[in-house]
């Protein structure tokens, strides 16, 4: 015969672990540092030292047309 005890055991365990995880994800969420909006992720390169879009957009451009003139001579030698 089984006792009457771990019966009534399952049900109060559960409901406690039901109650105690919800409470420990909001006082987890109370404790951490809130991440603010101007904090941007990964590394933080200044701006100095980062180039203008103009000349990321302009280098694209040289290393298409680099591209575009291998083909060609690819094109003219075959």
């Amino acid at each position: 015969r089984e006792a009457p005890v771990p019966k009534m055991l399952a049900p109060c365990l559960l409901r406690r672990v039901v109650l105690a995880v919800p409470l420990v994800l909001v006082v987890a969420l109370l404790l951490s540092e809130p991440i603010r909006s101007d904090q941007e992720a990964g590394t933080a390169i200044p701006a100095e030292s980062r180039p203008c879009v103009d000349c990321h957009a302009f280098e694209f451009m040289q290393r298409a047309l680099q591209d575009l003139k291998k083909t060609a001579y690819n094109l003219d030698t075959r």
